[in-house]
């Protein structure tokens, strides 16, 4: 399986050297530190609001994984820097990965 594939299926994974244990971002099919391939890791990843800004009635925050991964999100309530978060809902919509959190 490929990150994408998981994304589509609705499911969130850091991508993790087999080699080096890097963590690879973004998604690549080989380690951007030493070429060995990638594994998949899947969980219930908690990630740290780094930032965020209002539209309309959402806000759009800057969410750090693993002290590697960021990533764009949504979510509904008021968020708080570093506030602690999950992702509740992914995908791939359009060609667009989208991640909603709470």
């Amino acid at each position: 399986m490929t990150f994408e594939t998981e994304l589509t299926n609705g499911v969130f994974c850091i991508p993790e050297c087999n080699v080096c244990k890097k963590i690879v971002w973004p998604p690549a099919e080989f380690c951007n530190h030493c070429f060995g391939t990638i594994s998949l890791k899947k969980g219930d990843f908690m990630g740290k609001i780094i930032e965020f800004s209002k539209q309309n009635e959402e806000y759009f925050c800057l969410v750090e994984f693993e002290n590697t991964v960021r990533i764009m999100a949504k979510m509904i309530q008021m968020p708080k820097i570093d506030q602690l978060v999950k992702i509740k809902k992914c995908g791939i919509s359009d060609g667009n990965y989208f991640f909603y959190i709470n």
